[in-house]
């Protein structure tokens, strides 16, 4: 599979993207890896994992990578015990916890496949919605759409979390201007290319629409089924969170402020050399942000 090409964003640096080159290495024959980031979520990813293996039946090619960061329920256990059954599970450990952001990037780092679906261990995303997530996102390859970010329907979560993430995301997307009406949802769908030129810092999984708009993709949101935590507790302090998203939101805001993404014309003479520079855009789109599309159940 071919990875979409640069599409001009609101500031940031210029992301090259070529066309996979991984043949050798066998990369390019997995299309789609799910990462889990996991915390003590013993009781929950049997019945998750298993819904995943569910959802992709009609796909040829994918893996489940589970990042077990630094459990000390029966985590690692349990894991253990689901590789024996299923061939597509791999697992990487985090000798102690080192937060869902950490989480994530090691899960991409070790994933094989061109597109990443990301889902939190607890369960309440729903893995019946990455299929048409994936098509949304590889149907418009090479218009530059880079992420497909899922939007909680009907959330069923307690109404002082619900009310406290519907601040903080208008909050956030007033002063990043990423337009995602949903950016803390752990159900995403990207190209992996794309994260590994992300910066990294805690906390960035919630800012990913933010800095793949930076980085100059286009972010468009689908609404997605949301569901209660059937076992364990949050592992979320609302007002600690609260303040580390006010620091981390500062610290977003002046990245994105001191980016620009450079939008190149064409050399003159360089038609022999369009291949060489086939990454590259000549062209500035209308925008970079898509409207919520609610065509995910």
């Amino acid at each position: 599979m071919d990875i979409p090409r640069k599409s001009a964003g609101a500031g940031g640096p210029v992301v090259a993207l070529v066309k996979d080159d991984l043949k050798s290495s066998g990369m390019s024959l997995m299309k789609l890896s799910v990462v889990i980031a996991a915390h003590n979520e013993a009781e929950n990813l049997p019945g998750l994992v298993q819904e995943v293996a569910v959802a992709l039946t009609g796909f040829v090619s994918w893996e489940v990578v589970v990042v077990d960061d630094g459990s000390t329920d029966m985590t690692s256990q349990v894991l253990s015990d689901l590789q024996r059954t299923m061939l597509q599970l791999r697992v990487v450990r985090h000798r102690s916890n080192c937060g869902q952001s950490q989480a994530v990037a090691t899960g991409v780092d070790a994933a094989r496949g061109t597109v990443i679906a990301t889902l939190d261990g607890d369960g309440q995303n729903d893995p019946a919605d990455l299929p048409a997530m994936f098509r949304l996102l590889t149907e418009d390859a090479g218009c530059g759409l880079w992420m497909v970010a899922g939007h909680r329907q009907n959330r069923r979560d307690s109404a002082w979390r619900v009310l406290s993430s519907r601040i903080a995301n208008a909050v956030r997307s007033r002063i990043l201007g990423d337009k995602t009406p949903d950016s803390g949802c752990g159900i995403k769908v990207f190209y992996r290319s794309v994260f590994l030129q992300l910066p990294r810092f805690n906390h960035m999984h919630r800012f990913l629409p933010a800095l793949v708009v930076r980085g100059g993709g286009r972010v468009i949101s689908a609404a997605v089924n949301h569901r209660p935590r059937l076992h364990g507790r949050s592992h979320y302090d609302t007002l600690r969170r609260l303040l580390a998203g006010l620091i981390d939101l500062a610290g977003v805001a002046w990245l994105i402020r001191r980016s620009t993404v450079p939008v190149l014309e064409q050399p003159e003479g360089a038609e022999n050399e369009r291949e060489i520079l086939d990454h590259l855009r000549f062209d500035r789109p209308v925008g970079v942000h898509g409207s919520v599309r609610r065509s995910v159940a």
